[in-house]
């Protein structure tokens, strides 16, 4: 089993050194103590082999895809990395065939790098349907009707990031874009170290999948990835020069890609420091049994308290365990008021716009839950509410 919150907070002694209370699981998850010592590694390493130091960098990346792949249920090799998912996803819009294929079917509730990057792609004339969220029990199935034959590509989430909702029935849009040969791309980073999905949840049908460890993998900045299809013939405009490392020496009269599904989507020099990082916290999970499976047990106990305890607000977090994700959302008349006002007790925690989220970690206890709740009455009472 995995240990309890009490027992793991030794190990994040520079982040759980006070009595605040981190309710920004879903955001940013506190490090555990090895990451700095990763760091500080990343350091020597430059430091005794300058630039050398790459060899080494590369076995931590390769210990980062072979972490994603696990949890996808992928190969090391259909992995790309990246800075950024905004990096990843640009690099996968940068591939489709705009001319053929001006359309997108996405959704109103996609996080707002892939949001911003596709109203922008609108201002230039690419036709994007936004499907509404609502009611989200229809979603999957309002998005595949929203397919046409000219959509090159289907965008959107697993876990809508405003609710915490579980997008239901996922294949169902997936097989409608094939079906008119557009390509899926799937945002999975509210599930990423959360929520057990996978490619065979999905079905057969080869899909991009993006997410990142900024959140809940505790993984730090820098640290994002794209699952790539294998036998994906897509190339994208984007492209680094990691992309065709064999290519390098000789002349080329055309750009050629890797031989792998990733290489299509590699970038080029990056600070390695965010895998080394990544690499040091992916093997305390190991050592500390903490499977997808264990976290999303104790996540959705913790989900579930909040649930219970937390009064005076809207709740928008589906109450089902099967809908629920890592986080509880709820709408607030004055969110950014309550989430200073929260902070004057030491509770740490964000806003979107009207919604407030909480989100809890595997570090983070029950009586830190209960005096959180606490502090949610005093707060709105604070406020006239």
């Amino acid at each position: 089993m995995i240990p309890s919150p009490e027992a793991l907070r030794s190990h994040y002694t520079s982040f759980l050194n006070s009595d605040r209370i981190l309710l920004t699981g879903h955001s940013h998850q506190a490090w555990p103590d090895v990451a700095r010592d990763a760091i500080l590694k990343a350091f020597s390493d430059a430091a005794a082999h300058v630039d050398d130091k790459w060899a080494l960098a590369s076995e931590q990346a390769d210990v980062v895809r072979d972490a994603v792949a696990a949890y996808l249920g992928a190969e090391r090799d259909e992995i790309a990395l990246g800075q950024s998912s905004h990096e990843l996803v640009s690099r996968f819009l940068s591939g489709l065939d705009f001319r053929r294929r001006p359309h997108i079917v996405t959704t109103t509730g996609e996080f707002h790098s892939m949001r911003r990057q596709l109203m922008r792609l609108g201002e230039e004339g690419i036709e994007v349907t936004w499907v509404p969220v609502e009611p989200a029990a229809t979603l999957s199935q309002r998005i595949a009707d929203s397919v046409r034959d000219d959509t090159a590509a289907v965008m959107m989430s697993t876990v809508l990031f405003q609710t915490s909702r579980v997008v239901e029935g996922v294949s169902v849009a997936i097989e409608a874009a094939h079906r008119r040969g557009a390509e899926v791309l799937l945002d999975a980073y509210h599930a990423f170290g959360v929520l057990p999905q996978g490619l065979s949840d999905w079905g057969s049908a080869p899909v991009f999948v993006t997410g990142g460890g900024y959140k809940y993998a505790q993984w730090g900045e820098g640290v994002c990835w794209l699952r790539v299809p294998t036998g994906c013939a897509l190339r994208p405009c984007y492209t680094g020069w990691f992309s065709d490392f064999a290519g390098l020496d000789g002349e080329q009269q055309a750009v050629h890609y890797g031989p792998t599904p990733a290489s299509r989507f590699a970038g080029s020099t990056y600070d390695p420091v965010s895998h080394y990082r990544a690499a040091a916290v992916i093997e305390f999970f190991r050592e500390n049994n903490m499977t997808a499976e264990h976290l999303r047990a104790r996540s959705l106990q913790q989900t579930q308290r909040i649930i219970d305890s937390f009064e005076g607000l809207q709740l928008l977090t589906p109450q089902s365990p099967e809908l629920r994700a890592g986080f509880v959302a709820y709408r607030a008349p004055d969110a950014i008021g309550l989430v200073q006002a929260l902070q004057g007790f030491g509770v740490m925690t964000d806003s979107r716009g009207d919604i407030i989220r909480f989100g809890p970690a595997p570090y983070t206890t029950d009586e830190e839950l209960d005096r959180a709740a606490d502090a949610v009455k005093r707060s709105i009472r604070s406020l006239g509410g």
